[in-house]
């Protein structure tokens, strides 16, 4: 599917609907049109150089439907799309419409529904992963997702990603079921918090004279600033907005001359927030992880300050807070009413130090793993206070923050979303030819765009050692710290897509074929002309023959209803390949898992974070699969760097009922990510919950450690050869 990824992406960071007031035409059948304009009223255009148009000639009902085709061949969507306050009461949101298709190739059809909260996306589905192709008359499509109870914004409308033509008409939204005309509004809680906008257009603080005694004295402002955010009971219920906190008192810290008056200045503004009551709150002693507050002790604080902020750990806090929340069914962390500041001015100082006291607080508290992140992370902060004040634009201020997100080992953690500074920050052009890294060598492995790269004159199996002169193991050693990930192999799984990036329409590369070394220069294409995520749209069905003993599965594109008919196809077969080299397309732990085992069996369980003792992490639920066995063969799993998360989990799953884990170690990452908006309106996340086997074995930057290790080799690749596979069939065909 050409372009999925960046079609999803494109759609994730369009933020151009307004906001409407409660009302129940939402011109979903298209007929309201103005004179002058080529979209129906209510509705705009995302996506560029499509014809998205009110077309009278061709409908479902009524007299008029929407019109998407491709005007352009660089083009990667085009859309219509329509935003509407998210102020219904219910727990589901759905939409559905009817779609209309002629030639549709190279992408694909569907509707969309978008969700966003005040930090960012919460809900997204545009049915990229259904592969809605060819030519058909007009069928039924819907959609439907939860609604968060923090839900601001709903977005919706239909979308061609391809070749061809797709028409959309009479819509439906629907509110747990129902349609939304007949849905119950929410009556909006407002909290002192959100009347104080007076440092929503800038900080005031535009710059700062470090000194060494300034630094040490934001690295304890951050300390404080963040400690109270999450323990103090006034900001926990949302009296203040602490954003505009931080800028109050900042410049107060700024001037004081000794660390004895900025201690002064920091208690007499905490403990001016109101009184508390303690309470018998305890720490749990048999959680995995406890709170970090030794350096209230020793910090080297005053008396007076240091008192106040022990006393605040016992403090009764509401069972609610304002600033962080818990996702239903799974906990993990849901970070609330963070403004993103969107139209920051990157020289505005106070912003930048927030970013970093914000998202350093997030992980203090509120990050499973943090036992896992190498060094003291409070050292962290003292690092890169200078970073975050003397940062001269914007991408000195992006990059720290890739840098820090960096430094947590999370592969969940990047900055997501096409970010235009940190594109040409590692180079906007892409060579054609894909790298891998295999052996630790820099391998070409496949083409992102095939004329393309013929054109390059490099072949599979060919190793790039240097590029424009720099040598590409020097390349590896200075960008570990830009591409963040929890383990190595998954940095260079990352790295190997920079390796032919450049901001110049050519590369001079070096490489290796058949013991020769040679050199050449090629060309480097924009993101929007070549298809970089290739690899990851594996266009062949979900279910095969190996041979008529053995089958394969690849979880990549598979579909629930797939499986009752795969399982009675295998039931004769000796043995089943998952190729879980893939990220899963639908949640198949259960579905597929339950018939692999004879017995129901745990695999699995958690920690999770809590709101009376930010920073304490406790076990909670464990999970099971098996019990309902229907299939009788081998079952192997084929894991390596690619596969994350879900993938993951399913892995851990899939063991547990007896299968082989056959590969290399994989990405480290499981468990529910969260969102968090950084100022600038920068997204990342975290790996929001603690995963762990039922003895408590780590899997967090570990990964998925195969039962039986293989990895590619340069002779394989070079060969043609999937050596994973392979040892796969191997073990399958050997007799008992």
């Amino acid at each position: 599917m050409k372009h999925a990824f960046c079609v999803a992406i494109a759609l994730l960071c369009a933020l151009t609907a307004t906001a409407q007031d409660a009302k129940t035409d939402f011109n979903l059948d298209f007929e309201s049109t103005m004179n002058g304009t080529k979209l129906p009223v209510s509705y705009q255009e995302w996506g560029k150089d499509y014809l998205v148009v009110t077309d009278s000639a061709v409908s479902h009902s009524g007299k008029k439907s929407v019109l998407m085709q491709k005007v352009k061949d660089d083009a990667s969507f085009g859309c219509v799309a329509q935003g509407i306050p998210a102020i219904y009461k219910g727990n589901t949101v759905a939409i559905k419409g009817w779609l209309k298709l002629e030639g549709v190739k190279d992408g694909s059809a569907g509707l969309f529904l978008r969700i966003d909260g005040a930090g960012g996306v919460l809900q997204f589905e545009n049915m990229l992963k259904d592969n809605i192709t060819g030519t058909a008359d007009w069928k039924e499509y819907a959609i439907e997702l939860a609604l968060p109870e923090n839900a601001e914004k709903i977005y919706f409308g239909a979308l061609n990603s391809g070749t061809g033509k797709v028409w959309a008409d009479g819509l439906e939204l629907l509110i747990n079921g129902k349609d939304i005309s007949k849905a119950k509004l929410k009556t909006p809680k407002l909290y002192a918090a959100d009347k104080d906008t007076e440092f929503d257009a800038g900080s005031k603080i535009p710059s700062i004279n470090l000194t060494p005694q300034k630094t040490e004295d934001l690295k304890i402002l951050g300390l404080v600033w963040g400690y109270l955010k999450y323990y103090h009971p006034a900001v926990v219920a949302g009296n203040y907005n602490w954003d505009a906190e931080l800028f109050r008192i900042m410049p107060k810290v700024l001037a004081a001359s000794t660390p004895q008056q900025r201690d002064k200045v920091l208690y007499t503004w905490a403990s001016s927030k109101g009184k508390f009551t303690t309470g018998t709150t305890k720490l749990n002693k048999d959680a995995k992880l406890q709170p970090d507050l030794a350096w209230i002790e020793k910090s080297g604080l005053s008396n007076e300050l240091q008192s106040f902020l022990v006393s605040l750990k016992d403090a009764k806090r509401a069972d609610e807070s304002y600033y962080i929340g818990f996702y239903s069914g799974v906990n993990n962390p849901e970070f609330k009413h963070e403004r993103p500041y969107a139209d920051m001015d990157f020289n505005d100082t106070g912003y930048r130090m927030l970013a970093l006291y914000r998202y350093w607080n997030m992980i203090q508290y509120f990050f499973p793993n943090r036992h896992l992140i190498d060094g003291d992370w409070k050292d962290v902060l003292t690092e890169f206070v200078p970073r975050f004040a003397n940062a001269k634009n914007e991408t000195d201020y992006k990059v720290a923050l890739l840098e820090i997100i960096g430094r947590i080992s999370d592969t969940h953690a990047n900055v997501w979303g096409y970010d235009n500074a940190l594109s040409t920050f590692r180079g906007s052009n892409f060579a054609a030819a894909e790298v891998t890294f295999i052996e630790e060598q820099a391998l070409v492995t496949n083409f992102y765009d095939e004329e393309k790269g013929k054109k390059t004159g490099l072949q599979k199996g060919d190793i790039i050692t240097a590029v424009n002169n720099k040598p590409v193991a020097d390349f590896v050693k200075e960008q570990l710290k830009y591409y963040p990930a929890s383990n190595y192999p998954t940095k260079l799984r990352d790295i190997a897509r920079g390796v032919l990036r450049s901001n110049d329409s050519t590369i001079t590369i070096n490489y290796t074929r058949a013991g020769k070394q040679l050199s050449k220069t090629i060309s480097t294409y924009p993101s929007n002309s070549i298809n970089i995520y290739s690899s990851y749209q594996k266009k062949d069905t979900c279910f095969k023959f190996i041979n008529p003993k053995i089958a394969y599965l690849y979880p990549g594109t598979i579909k629930n209803d797939y499986l009752p008919q795969i399982l009675k196809d295998i039931k004769d077969t000796d043995g089943l390949v998952i190729d879980l080299r893939c990220y899963p397309s639908e949640f198949i732990v259960f579905s597929l898992g339950n018939h692999l085992g004879e017995k129901d069996k745990d695999f699995v369980k958690f920690t999770q974070g809590g709101l009376k003792n930010p920073g304490e992490f406790t076990y909670g639920d464990h999970a099971s699969v098996g019990g309902k066995k229907l299939y009788k063969g081998k079952v192997v799993v084929l894991v390596n760097e690619t596969s994350q998360s879900q993938a993951e989990y399913t892995a851990m799953a899939f063991r547990a009922t007896g299968a082989v884990i056959i590969g290399s170690t994989t990405a480290g990452a499981d468990g529910n990510a969260s969102d968090i908006i950084l100022p600038g309106k920068v997204r990342t996340m975290i790996s929001g919950i603690g995963v762990y086997y039922p003895d408590g074995t780590e899997t967090q930057r570990v990964g998925i450690v195969p039962d039986i290790e293989v990895k590619p080799t340069i002779k394989g690749i070079q060969a043609g050869r999937d050596e994973v596979l392979e040892k796969a069939i191997e073990l399958i065909s050997k007799k008992q």
